[in-house]
């Protein structure tokens, strides 16, 4: 596979670089430092050397010759480090910590506060359909997913359908991070009924026949390994009555296939729908978190029933858009899109669908979703 370029934009001061499992954090540090001191707690060798002795952190860095960057891979594996890459980042300022890790549960808990203000936070997300380019199908990757470790190995499907049997083993059972597993494997597909839904706690317990804080907990966890993200409503100077819940996604629409049951009174349509709005909620993610999060994304919901799947929200930016799997629009489909307009006239708006023309319906420009994605390239205004 030829090495395909990043949106991610490293820094000259220490950050840490947080994604799940599979999207390339390491790849793309190897790429970018290649002459830097490399530490990978993956390898049982350094883990069990570090982990024994964390000073030997300062030893190995004070015996390099020129040095002026130390990555250490998948650092929550060992969080006692962050002491010891406290005290040499206040003795050698020079020095530039890359810390990568797929989970911020343990760091959360034990360091990351700690280096508030001396390394700064980075995410890498699945890849955006501009860094694929002419590689980029939305019919392949609505199928599998954008997680580079899925998207290019030999078969995507079976590495798909084993990615979350790998979570599930190396970072919640492992780590005992959760007493039943069985209980939080129901959880686990229960949830996948509420991605691209506003989140109602109570019936994902009720579903799961799990205690309601004990699933608060795992959707917590979920976040922690960075699996799931919730979508806040946007309430800026609202003028109407709004839903309160959030809305939930997994992090990936090919993660989302793989924790969704299908049978034969569960809708294509309806799970199709769900992994189309997932598409465009983790590019639009990407989209805000590789522009240095100066943007931020959120959805419109009205107690009476108008809703816009994304609005982002900035101080230059301000559009609100919405998603339809279907060939096809017309003007229902643009009712809530009208409504938020009202309320908010300065909006971009625009309607996502899976046609292929570019119309405008009392308004609203319709735009074709595979176009709108190819085109959305961080750092540079949303082309509508």
């Amino acid at each position: 596979m030829a090495f395909i370029t990043r949106f991610m934009q490293g820094s000259d001061q220490s950050f840490f670089l947080f994604g799940p499992r599979g999207t390339g954090k390491s790849t793309w540090v190897k790429q970018h430092f290649k002459s830097a001191l490399y530490i990978d707690l993956l390898a049982p060798d350094v883990y069990r050397s570090y982990a024994a002795k964390p000073e030997r952190l300062r030893e190995v860095a004070e015996a390099q010759q020129t040095l002026s960057t130390i990555v250490i891979d998948e650092i929550q594996k060992l969080p006692q480090l962050l002491d010891v890459v406290h005290l040499l980042i206040e003795k050698r300022p020079e020095w530039r910590f890359v810390m990568t890790g797929s989970s911020a549960r343990k760091l959360k808990r034990s360091g990351v506060d700690l280096l508030a203000g001396r390394a700064i936070l980075k995410a890498m997300h699945p890849f955006m359909a501009a860094e694929l380019s002419d590689l980029f199908s939305i019919e392949e990757v609505l199928a599998t997913g954008m997680v580079p470790l899925i998207k290019y190995s030999s078969n995507p499907k079976e590495t798909l359908s084993t990615y979350v049997a790998l979570y599930l083993r190396e970072e919640v059972q492992m780590e005992g991070l959760v007493r039943n597993i069985g209980a939080f494997s129901r959880f686990l597909e229960s949830a996948s009924f509420s991605h691209g839904a506003v989140l109602n706690i109570s019936d994902v317990a009720r579903d799961c026949q799990v205690g309601r804080k004990t699933v608060e907990g795992y959707f917590s966890i979920l976040e922690d390994l960075l699996l799931a993200f919730r979508l806040p409503m946007f309430t800026k100077r609202a003028k109407r009555n709004l839903s309160s819940h959030p809305k939930f996604f997994y992090f990936d629409a090919g993660v989302f296939r793989s924790m969704r049951p299908s049978g034969p009174l569960d809708s294509p349509q309806e799970i199709d729908g769900a992994a189309l709005e997932g598409l465009v909620a983790q590019h639009l993610r990407a989209w805000c978190s590789y522009g240095g999060d100066e943007n931020r994304l959120f959805f419109w919901r009205t107690k009476s029933g108008n809703e816009v799947d994304f609005v982002v929200y900035g101080q230059d930016t301000f559009y609100a858009i919405e998603v339809k799997n279907a060939d096809r629009v017309h003007s229902k489909s643009v009712k809530g899109l009208l409504a938020f307009k009202q309320d908010y006239p300065q909006a971009n708006t625009c309607l996502l669908y899976r046609g292929k023309e570019r119309i405008k319906i009392k308004g609203i420009l319709c735009l074709p979703c595979e176009e709108f994605l190819v085109n959305l390239v961080p750092n540079k205004p949303i082309t509508l």
